[in-house]
């Protein structure tokens, strides 16, 4: 099984194939989310710290727009976990005072 490690986080183990964004909300991880997992709203977005992910799909790299976001950050509802990663959780829930919206599919 994948590991992820968040940074300021104990790793949890996750299943393989799983969205990111569920695997960290139900290993007790506080990320923000909006959109429902349909790459609109950047709300879960992360830095990828170590490991490897696959290639940002076109609606990803819309939703990320500025040059610069593309070059840094990932939105965790649209990656798949396959390996081991690290990573730095840029919005969290309990920090912007929003409750998460709907649940990706997965």
């Amino acid at each position: 099984m994948p590991r992820i490690t968040v940074e300021g986080e104990e790793p949890i183990e996750v299943e393989a194939g799983k969205k990111l964004v569920n695997a960290l909300e139900d290993g007790g991880i506080d990320i923000l989310h909006r959109c429902g997992g349909l790459a609109r709203c950047t709300t879960c977005r992360i830095e990828v710290l170590a490991g490897d992910v696959p290639p940002q799909s076109d609606e990803e790299r819309e939703a990320l727009e500025d040059p610069d976001w593309i070059a840094k950050f990932r939105l965790s509802c649209q990656i798949r976990v396959e390996n081991d990663l690290d990573i730095r959780i840029i919005k969290r829930s309990s920090v912007e005072g929003i409750a998460p919206g709907p649940r990706p599919e997965d």
